[in-house]
């Protein structure tokens, strides 16, 4: 069985977003620090207030920590909780985003703009119109076209949201209700904004019906990731409270997609929250577990670790405690 390899043991770090930009691979993941708040469903006890960016030129070789590429205090209308990052490039720019919750406590999805991958990124005044929830997650296209999926459940406030418009009193559905989906929107072509209202992105059983809001084991929680093997759109993310990676493949970056399997058996710690990259040829899974911390779910270490595929596509399931 292959082994995981830490990547950094000075910093907690989570949530990892793995990128190739000018031929090195590029980490942006979230910074956890203790908030000395007690662990609750809302996610008090992570105090996130900056982001660090971190490279390498191999999987197994040394890994460079840039430093801090953003912090709170520079972000005018963040209050506080720096989640899960995410980055892009275009038009010789890099662009960070990444969700905070503003000065009401209600999260909301910010950009910020660097000449560098490494950045430091300087933040826009204000967060993206129409955006909110967490965990951005942006996919280019052969076509150049880039879109953003985001959301998470609990305390990633989606359940307060229908069609893209809060609600007075926000729940997740019945159990045998259809679940809540992440959010899919094509981005400007300054990166900006959103060029179109947010769309469901929605995920089938092996009949052709979405998946029940009481499925636990498959429906989506948090955590979208996007990539492309094959000509094939591979939508994958973290059912939460059962502790699972899963995807789900279609054949347009706004699917429908239907569900495939588990990519990652849970790990140590809540939370699981991972990207999917190809680098010189072969293609990793970016995570984190808690082991270093002792357990504490609060104190996340950031793995990597081989991603392989069977000949029909199907991703071969890995093991969490590898």
């Amino acid at each position: 069985m292959k082994k995981a390899r830490y990547l950094v043991d000075h910093i907690y770090t989570a949530d990892a977003a793995a990128h190739v930009f000018k031929g090195r691979l590029y980490i942006y993941p979230s910074h956890d620090i203790e908030s000395g708040i007690p662990e609750n469903d809302n996610g008090d006890h992570f105090d996130m207030k900056d982001y660090h960016v971190l490279s390498m030129d191999s999987v197994d070789g040394e890994v460079t920590d840039h430093g801090v590429s953003l912090d709170i205090k520079d972000v005018p209308w963040a209050g506080r909780q720096m989640w899960d990052t995410d980055a892009a490039f275009k038009n010789g720019k890099y662009y960070l985003y990444f969700p905070a919750k503003d000065k009401t406590d209600i999260f909301r999805i910010g950009v910020a703009i660097s000449d560098r991958p490494e950045g430091p990124f300087v933040p826009q005044d204000h967060p993206i119109i129409g955006s909110y929830s967490i965990d951005p997650a942006v996919f280019e296209d052969e076509d150049g076209k880039q879109y953003m999926y985001f959301g998470g459940l609990w305390g990633g406030q989606l359940q307060r949201y229908r069609t893209n418009r809060a609600q007075e009193c926000g729940e997740e559905p019945d159990d045998q209700d259809s679940a809540l989906c992440a959010k899919v929107a094509l981005l400007n072509d300054d990166m900006l904004g959103f060029s179109e209202e947010p769309r469901d992105v929605l995920i089938l059983d092996e009949d052709g019906k979405p998946l029940s809001a009481g499925d636990h084991e498959r429906r989506f929680f948090e955590a979208s990731w996007m990539h492309k093997y094959k000509g094939k759109y591979y939508f994958s993310y973290s059912t939460g409270n059962t502790h699972l990676l899963c995807y789900a493949t279609g054949d347009n970056p706004y699917g429908p997609f239907t569900y495939q399997g588990v990519i990652l058996t849970p790990v140590l710690g809540w939370t699981t929250h991972h990207s999917i990259c190809e680098y010189k040829g072969k293609w990793y899974l970016f995570h984190h577990d808690s082991v270093p911390s002792g357990g504490r779910t609060w104190l996340r270490s950031l793995k990597v670790i081989e991603l392989e595929y069977n000949e029909d596509g199907s991703i071969k399931t890995i093991e969490g405690t590898a």
